[in-house]
Formats: structure tokens, sequence, C-alpha cells
């Protein structure tokens, strides 16, 4: 799966995925940078944050039937230094705050992300 792949799930998200979106694009969440629909490997994750090797999937009922290939696929993501969490659809459009705390709470416990640099105009 690749570029073309990734491409054409970022332009058909599910109702989850959108709303999620829409709550961690342009680092909202936490000064963290977080890309959707992004290939590793052979798979495209749902989101991740290449800084924090943190990786958020979000499951529909189809996942219930493909608990094997799941672990797999998060295995290898893992083996890859990523962290994986997992949110069923139905719980991101019922209680997106729920699961935003959960993501803050990853990226919380690894390091602030940088500054600007002081040739951005930030910094000391």
């Amino acid at each position: 799966m690749g570029k073309a792949h990734a491409r054409s799930l970022r332009k058909n998200p599910t109702d989850a995925e959108r709303a999620l979106w829409q709550r961690i694009r342009l680092r909202q969440l936490e000064g963290r940078k977080f890309r959707r629909q992004h290939p590793l490997g052979r798979y495209v994750v749902d989101f991740v944050c290449l800084d924090e090797r943190l990786i958020v999937e979000l499951d529909g009922g189809q996942h219930a039937g493909q608990v094997p290939s799941d672990s797999n696929r998060t295995a290898w993501l893992q083996g890859e230094g990523f962290r994986v969490l997992r949110f069923w659809n139905h719980v991101v459009l019922g209680d997106i705050e729920a699961v935003l705390e959960v993501i803050r709470g990853a990226v919380s416990s690894s390091s602030p992300p940088p500054g600007p640099s002081p040739a951005m105009g930030g910094g000391a």
C-alpha cells in the first residue's frame, strides 16, 4: 500500500476520522504535528505523530473480524518503535474529549515539542 492508496483514503475519511482530524490538525493538540492516512512500511496508518512515534488507529465494526491481522500490524509498527493507540469509531463520535485526553496523555508523557529556532524569530 503506497502513496496513491493513502491519498485515496484521505479523500474519503470516515465520520470518526473526519471528527478526530478536525481536533488534531494544525498542531492543535499539545503543539504536535499529526499526519493522516500516512504510509509506513506496507501499511497506511490513520494518524501519526512522527516526532512522538505515536500512531492513532480508528477501528470500525469491520475490525472485529480482523483481530489477527490488526495484531500483526500493531506488532510490526511497535517493532519499528511506534506506540499504537486504538479507538473504536463509535467512541470517537460519542466521546471525542475522552479520546483527545488519552492522546494528550500519550504525547505529554514524552518530551515536549521543540521550540521555534532563533533563525525563525523565536527562542532565547
